[in-house]
């Protein structure tokens, strides 16, 4: 079993182990026990983080595309040599399984290297201009400035290293503040970074508090750019606030992603990938597919199997058995937020088919769980579960589906199985997602852009749109000078 790290802040080049304004202790989810204790920053401590990015922002700004892909790459080949180590840390701190770890950290790698290879391509646009005195229109993108990066703590490391290099690679200087429960894995990824030859004040680390530290950074006039990983009510709290001092801000925030089974689906093949995707991080993915909506031709066939592969899914302690399939919860306010959905669906507004209860013992875990025929006002229908929770319900004809699928105000993913061809590009266009998937549940890769619309915010993470989002537009004209 690998130690647990000793905390620290990174400000300006240096590790700081005192956290000035105390320290929060970080608990194992799967056997709730204390494993460490992290330092918070002051508002001191803070200030010094936003003056070291403030400061490094003109060297590094102007530090060739091709250094800052170098130091980058060094990062990404660094993350996966040490992928082993970092992913049993991920799983002490918020219970994910190793394999599903292992692959976080690699495939977050893949992205570093993705927008690395970024800072060398963006070079601009000629734009053809209308003669006169003009000789050249140019458009070109320059880095917004210091940025604030605040991410969960479901994929601790993937989600901080999408917009560390988003950031790195356009030539912003950046502050991470990490989720309190998983801040090791932010450490240890930061440290990657650090160790590839970053110059100090390029990439900052501070803990604390989420609402005041993200409240004292966004509010700092060094800062220029927030992005922001969480839920739609803190998103819309976070950008008001930087709305108010005129800040970039980019959100990525809740979904309830739908499911359209077609009964022209290959009904095994839907049935056995979205059984095991659904339960994967325990449910705790923004995009994890969730509201399963079923041919009634097939439905009973659907629930029955979709059931039996949930019940059979083995739950337990994954730092302790390699062989878990889906460990625990995040912590105890997870389980009593499973709890209240459950109970809502309680008498004829669903059957609780399998699973329903959190389950016995230590640690923060709760069964498999899967609702027929939720009713449509019930929260499981209207609130993002984030949780091992899945609900299926009939329709007869698929344009209700579709408007089932669209009837909340999240838009983040969206997914559908057909074999017909017809229907198949037919529903890639009705649904309303930032992200639809279509016979496969996945929808993030290094080249593609991730984001939603309406309560699942706006931008995109990821692909070309990874590094635009922080950069500025530029013209520039170029006129003769004697007119």
């Amino acid at each position: 079993m690998t130690a647990y790290p000793a905390l620290a802040l990174h400000i300006n080049g240096a590790w700081i182990a005192h956290g000035e304004a105390g320290t929060m202790p970080v608990v194992n989810p799967a056997t709730a026990e204390v494993i460490g204790h992290c330092p918070k920053a002051s508002p001191a401590q803070l200030d010094a983080a936003l003056k070291a990015a403030e400061e490094a922002f003109a060297g590094w700004s102007r530090t060739p595309g091709a250094e800052r892909h170098a130091i980058l790459r060094r990062a990404a080949d660094l993350m996966r040599a040490r992928a082993e180590e970092i992913a049993r840390i991920v799983t002490a701190e918020m219970g994910k399984p190793h394999a599903q770890a292992v692959g976080e950290i690699t495939s977050a790698a893949d992205v570093v290297d993705f927008l690395g290879e970024e800072a060398k391509r963006r070079g601009g646009r000629l734009v053809p201009h209308r003669g006169g005195a003009l000789i050249a229109q140019m458009v070109t993108h320059v880095p917004v400035g210091p940025s604030v990066l605040l991410t969960p703590w479901n994929f601790p490391v993937n989600l901080p290293a999408k917009k560390i290099a988003g950031a790195l690679a356009a030539g912003c200087t950046a502050i991470l503040k990490p989720a309190e429960n998983t801040p090791a894995s932010a450490q240890l990824l930061v440290e990657c970074f650090i160790e590839a030859g970053l110059p100090a004040g390029v990439l900052n680390l501070v803990y604390g508090d989420p609402g005041p530290v993200a409240e004292h950074l966004i509010a700092a006039p060094a800062t220029r750019k927030v992005s922001f990983t969480g839920s739609t009510a803190v998103g819309k709290h976070l950008g008001a606030l930087a709305a108010s001092h005129m800040k970039r801000f980019t959100p990525e925030l809740g979904g309830h992603a739908p499911v359209i089974v077609s009964k022209n689906a290959d009904f095994e093949r839907a049935v056995a990938m979205c059984a095991a995707v659904k339960f994967r991080n325990a449910g705790q993915v923004c995009v994890s597919p969730t509201r399963f909506l079923v041919d009634r031709t097939i439905y009973d066939r659907f629930v029955a199997e979709f059931a039996a592969r949930a019940g059979r899914l083995k739950v337990g302690d994954p730092g302790a058995d390699a062989s878990v399939e889906m460990g625990p919860l995040a912590h105890q306010r997870r389980l009593a937020a499973m709890e209240q959905i459950v109970a809502d669906v309680g008498g004829n507004r669903g059957e609780v088919v399998t699973g329903g209860a959190a389950l016995p013992g230590r640690g923060f875990f709760f069964a498999p769980t899967v609702i027929a025929n939720p009713a449509p006002d019930s929260r499981f229908m209207t609130e993002e579960p984030f949780g091992p929770i899945a609900g299926i319900v009939p329709y007869d004809d698929i344009a209700d589906a579709v408007a089932i699928a669209n009837s909340l105000r999240y838009g983040l993913a969206a997914y559908a199985f057909s074999a017909n061809l017809d229907e198949a590009h037919a529903l890639g266009a009705a649904l309303r997602a930032g992200m639809v998937a279509i016979n496969q549940l996945i929808v993030a890769s290094p080249e593609t852009p991730f984001g939603g619309v309406g309560d699942s915010g706006f931008g995109s993470e990821g692909g070309e749109e990874g590094y635009l989002a922080f950069t500025d537009t530029k013209l520039i004209t170029l006129a003769r000078a004697g007119g």
